[in-house]
């Protein structure tokens, strides 16, 4: 079973970086698809980014394309979302999911079968 620990949130300023990172503990994770989620308070967890098991595909959400870059190293047991161009409507706590059908990803959070605690994520105007 694929356990998964978001870290990297805090506060920054609009128009500032962050890099969150996911450590994955299990052997099977390298054949996992990974993904991102957010959820701001009052609102629904929304999709941000999703990448296959191997790196060969990424997918990104609207609002973020352009600014955010998912990605993994399945030998380190990692993934990460560079996060730039930050906007305060990007404050939210930050999710990273894993699903074990590592060459389809799903843009909805019951498509994920394992989940972070979450990093929270502050964008000051």
């Amino acid at each position: 079973q694929v356990q998964l620990v978001e870290s990297g949130g805090g506060l920054v300023q609009a128009g500032g970086s962050l890099r969150l990172s996911c450590a994955a503990s299990g052997r099977t994770f390298p054949s996992y698809a990974m993904g991102w989620f957010r959820q701001a308070p009052g609102k629904e967890r929304e999709f941000v980014a999703a990448i296959h098991w191997n790196s060969g595909y990424t997918y990104y959400a609207n609002s973020v394309k352009g600014r955010f870059t998912i990605s993994r190293d399945n030998d380190k047991n990692t993934g990460h979302l560079q996060m730039n161009s930050l906007e305060p409507e990007d404050t939210a706590v930050y999710y990273c999911a894993a699903s074990r059908v590592g060459y389809s990803v799903s843009y909805y959070p019951s498509g994920y079968d394992t989940w972070g605690q979450g990093t929270q994520v502050t964008v000051a105007s």
